[in-house]
């Protein structure tokens, strides 16, 4: 009998590449739940596609807690939530404050209550890198200290793993586990799902690949006078395969009964920081594509770098990157000229 994990957010991004990893591993039957505010019920497809096996999908907002709770008198002996529903863009955050206040935090009181009720006994939270803020010390570490927010989305995500802290205290029947990724990038292999949003890209691949195909005119280079190898920005940029492998591996980890306390924090990065012309450069000649780009002023907001050291995960989870920054652009490249052969 597999295990249903009930995967908030599961159209999504990460959430759908989860469902992938989840269903390859074959001890779970992963469930997804979303409304598809920022998605597309398709997704699901693309996942049978990939995986030969069919996936029951709630279009259900997560902030309606009836609707959501509904899903659980439907579906019986649901034994953890993996928790990706919440809102991710930097700028519309700014715009925008209380719509991710709400949204981010009503999901997750829900998912909560959620736990409590129906007795759930595993939480595999969503959390990010953006909770560290202006970071002195590089690499990063679990035990670096979380930082002054520099956006709302930011500040949701403190809030959300505070609160996940404080609730399993008090509740002995869950285990937790919060994962604070790095930058994912990248899509499965096969080229047949990845990123699919509506709105314009905010991240540097789409971007990268919109522009290669000849979506978007070109791409600026934001600040190439910082004090780092080339001048650009570097970042820790992570395939969402391996992402989404990891919220596997921190299931099993909850449920082989490894962990210490009742909440586990993992920062979730490949150890090396990327810059964003060596991606470019990789993507140029990995693809043989030829990247109409310039190179502009330092964007507010943007630290210098960022990247993580991910020993925790690697040691406790028996997680590792599987995939480099070849197979990122490979993989993203792939999914961009699937959309164009779809279209």
């Amino acid at each position: 009998m597999k295990k249903k994990i009930i995967v908030t957010g599961g159209t999504g991004y990460i959430g759908s590449h989860t469902l992938i990893e989840l269903i390859k591993n074959g001890e779970f039957e992963p469930i997804a739940v979303d409304s598809c505010v920022r998605s597309t019920p398709e997704t699901i497809q693309r996942v049978e596609a990939i995986t030969g096996v069919r996936v029951k999908h709630y279009q259900v907002d997560i902030c309606d807690k009836n609707a959501f709770f509904n899903v659980f008198e439907l579906e019986k002996e649901v034994v953890g939530i993996i928790h990706f529903a919440a809102f991710k863009c930097v700028p519309e955050s700014v715009e925008k404050p209380l719509m991710y206040y709400h949204n981010n935090l009503q999901s997750l009181e829900n998912v909560l209550e959620a736990c409590e009720k129906f007795q759930l006994q595993y939480l595999i939270f969503s959390s990010s890198a953006s909770i560290y803020g202006d970071v002195k010390e590089l690499p990063v570490t679990e035990n670096t200290p979380v930082g002054i927010p520099f956006c709302p989305y930011a500040h949701t995500k403190q809030i959300g793993e505070q609160m996940i802290h404080f609730f399993t205290q008090q509740h002995p029947h869950l285990q937790s586990v919060i994962l604070r990724y790095f930058n994912p990038v990248g899509n499965d292999m096969s080229g047949l799902n990845g990123e699919l949003s509506p709105d314009k890209p905010n991240n540097l691949m789409p971007i990268v690949t919109q522009v290669g195909i000849g979506k978007m005119k070109q791409l600026t280079v934001f600040g190439t006078d910082y004090d780092t190898r080339d001048g650009s920005c570097i970042r820790d940029y992570i395939h969402v395969c391996d992402i989404a492998d990891a919220h596997v591996k921190a299931l099993l980890f909850l449920e082989n009964q490894k962990n210490t306390s009742r909440c586990e924090t993992f920062n979730l990065g490949s150890g090396n920081g990327v810059s964003v012309l060596e991606m470019i450069d990789a993507f140029e000649k990995v693809n043989g594509i030829k990247l109409n780009y310039v190179l502009g002023e330092r964007r507010p907001g943007d630290v210098p770098a960022i990247y993580s050291d991910s020993t925790r995960a690697n040691q406790l989870l028996g997680w590792e990157c599987r995939y480099g920054i070849n197979e990122m652009v490979e993989s993203a490249w792939k999914w961009e000229k699937h959309l164009a052969q779809e279209h």
